[in-house]
């Protein structure tokens, strides 16, 4: 199991490698497995201006591809998330069904509990690290550390590959 220090110093090292943002997004995962845990560990961006939220990575692949978009509902979630800049907690899987329609497969992963974390940069939501795990498992004191402790480190990952875009000519 690596440790935070040993996460923290990957992290480092990777947002400095070519080819991103995948270097710095599978570290910063690393990272937030080390400090609170996740099974699952997506990262989705928003753009305010296309209404549009996208999947840019995730460690379960087969079941939460990268890629594609979709339009951001206006919802309590969304109300939380991006208005009150908030993170959203659900610590069982009937409080996660009741916001995401693909509870069933969350719950077939092994997962029944999830934060999704808004990433905050200039007062605008940018994206959310959502990390989900077994039942309970995200205390307020989890939250309170994820929080603190990835908030800087998830704003560089996705103001890389929000650079990354612009020079390839697209914004995620």
């Amino acid at each position: 199991m690596t440790t935070v220090e040993e996460a923290r110093a990957a992290l480092a090292r990777a947002i400095q490698e070519p080819g991103q943002p995948e270097p710095a997004f599978a570290a910063l995962a690393a990272l937030v497995a080390a400090e609170i845990g996740a099974r699952l560990f997506t990262v989705m961006t928003y753009d305010d201006e296309s209404g549009l939220a996208r999947r840019r990575w995730s460690n379960m692949p087969d079941a939460y591809p990268p890629g594609g978009t979709k339009p951001m509902l206006r919802d309590k979630w969304s109300e939380q998330v991006f208005d009150r800049q908030e993170p959203f907690v659900a610590n069982d899987i009937g409080a996660i069904a009741e916001v995401f329609p693909d509870h069933p497969l969350i719950q077939s992963l092994g997962c029944e509990s999830c934060l999704n974390l808004p990433v905050i940069v200039g007062g605008e939501v940018i994206g959310t690290l959502n990390c989900l795990d077994v039942a309970g498992h995200y205390t307020p004191e989890r939250v309170t550390r994820a929080q603190e402790m990835l908030a800087l480190p998830a704003a560089a990952c996705l103001l890389i590959d929000r650079s990354a875009g612009d020079r390839m000519g697209e914004r995620a």
